[in-house]
């Protein structure tokens, strides 16, 4: 039961990951240095950015919590 409670989690963070937006040039802007590397710049969320970032971290914190009682049990 808990195993396959894992699975649909793992699959609905998958998604969730691929769902949001890139908030950044990524490892290929740091090479070759376009659009200026700013590592800490505060990027507001809103609409359903905000509601794809916050259920992601959620089902982060779900997974890891399913987890740790997988691992008691």
């Amino acid at each position: 039961m808990l195993n396959a409670l894992i699975m649909i989690v793992s699959a609905l963070i998958i998604v969730l990951s691929l769902l949001q937006s890139g908030k950044s040039d990524g490892i290929s802007g740091a090479f070759t240095g376009s659009g200026g590397l700013n590592l800490f710049a505060n990027t507001k969320e809103r609409g359903s950015e905000k509601v794809i970032s916050r259920l992601t971290l959620v089902l982060g914190i779900i997974f890891f919590i399913l987890i740790i009682v997988v691992r008691l049990v």
